[in-house]
């Protein structure tokens, strides 16, 4: 005898898992708040990790986070669907973190990108701390572009953003963008020359 079991009931919040973007901003723009928790919990974890790079400092990434949410929420009815909602949203984050960043510069740390543990690391320490210091060594460098390489650099690189997208969320054009990658890059591969 072959045992069946019965599916589970179709519940609002299995369809709107389903839902593409702009159909749930649209929903949330008219107060449907699952809606917008379904976007909070899509995208979230994408802008934390950009908001950690640029700000270097988990709690700051968090609260920049969440006002960006609450700025997006509050201003989900002048969203006109020309950039996706995810681009809004990177550009919302960025502009909130760059504030943050304005009225209280700390330091950028990579040690908020989560790594792939070693799969010996207490049998190598040598090897362990010659990472740990390339990984400072790279912060360092991070932090010594100018805002605008930086900013795209961690999109490009850590984010994995296309170029097109990028210019929406820094507003510019996408040679002004593939400019100061060119830029970003050749200054990482000078500071990062003696950890080759």
């Amino acid at each position: 005898m072959i045992e069946t079991t019965a599916s589970p009931p179709m519940g609002r919040d299995l369809l709107e898992r389903d839902l593409p973007d702009g159909l749930l901003a649209a929903r949330a723009a008219e107060g449907d708040e699952d809606s917008f928790a379904t976007l909070i919990q899509r995208h979230g974890s994408s802008l934390l990790a950009l908001a950690r790079c640029m700000l270097g400092n988990p709690q700051d990434a968090e609260e920049a986070v969440q006002d960006a949410f609450v700025s997006a929420w509050r201003r989900l009815p002048e969203y006109r669907h020309n950039a996706e909602f995810r681009t809004w949203m990177y550009r919302i984050t960025v502009n909130r973190c760059l504030t943050m960043r304005r009225s209280r510069p700390p330091p950028l740390s990579l040690d908020t990108v989560v790594e792939p543990a070693a799969q010996d690391a207490w049998s190598q320490p040598a090897r362990s701390a010659e990472q740990h210091a390339a990984t400072a060594a790279l912060s360092h460098a991070l932090a010594e572009l100018d805002t605008a390489q930086r900013l795209c650099w961690i999109l490009r690189e850590v984010q994995g953003l296309p170029y097109k997208e990028i210019a929406h969320v820094t507003r510019t054009s996408e040679q002004t963008v593939r400019g100061r990658l060119f830029r970003a890059r050749r200054s990482l591969q000078e500071a990062m020359g003696p950890w080759r």
